[in-house]
């Protein structure tokens, strides 16, 4: 290299290493914050996850009959579909042996437990591309009868808020989300 070749190569080399030494505190502290903001928003999920909705959910596992939790030992759930890398079907009766309208159909595995009864998702297919098609609806053992509150096209729901005559849930499919409330 001739002189001029080598003035600029050490010009350039001492700003990029400038550039490198003054950029590098800079970006690292980014890269902390971020660290630091994504646990914060950890905790907070955490914590937030923590304060429930009144009434208790129920996943069911795969197995025999099994009793359903909370449900006053009233209603056992067994598998009768597994979709692979899916959601499982389940089929509920009563454990008294009484014969129930819950025979005639599949239900998913979230069951919440409220005050008048089971708010369950029955499915309207078995088949996995018609799948997730289901009804939210509340089951009253009382009188032994199914009523369908409202239909849902995802898996990622929620009972947001339970009043008196009313039922409001969430949904998310993945690429929009809402609300909608019924009466009960």
């Amino acid at each position: 290299m001739n002189r001029i070749q080598l003035f600029f190569h050490h010009t350039f080399r001492l700003i990029w290493n400038l550039i490198f030494i003054i950029s590098y505190p800079i970006l690292a502290g980014f890269g902390l914050l971020f660290i630091g903001v994504t646990y914060v928003f950890s905790l907070l999920s955490g914590f937030l996850t923590k304060i429930k909705p009144e009434g208790n959910d129920v996943i069911l596992k795969e197995s025999d009959w099994e009793t359903l939790p909370y449900s006053s030992e009233l209603i056992e759930a067994k598998l009768c579909n597994q979709i692979i890398f899916g959601p499982a079907g389940f089929k509920f009766r009563r454990k008294d042996g009484v014969p129930s309208i819950l025979e005639d159909y599949i239900f998913g595995k979230k069951v919440r437990v409220i005050e008048k009864g089971f708010i369950l998702e029955k499915w309207n297919a078995i088949e996995s591309k018609d799948l997730p098609d289901f009804d939210i609806c509340m089951y009253v053992p009382d009188e032994d009868s199914l009523k369908s509150l409202t239909t849902i096209k995802c898996f990622d729901w929620h009972v947001s808020q339970v009043e008196e005559n009313q039922l409001s849930f969430k949904w998310f499919d993945g690429n929009q989300g809402g609300e909608v409330t019924v009466a009960l």
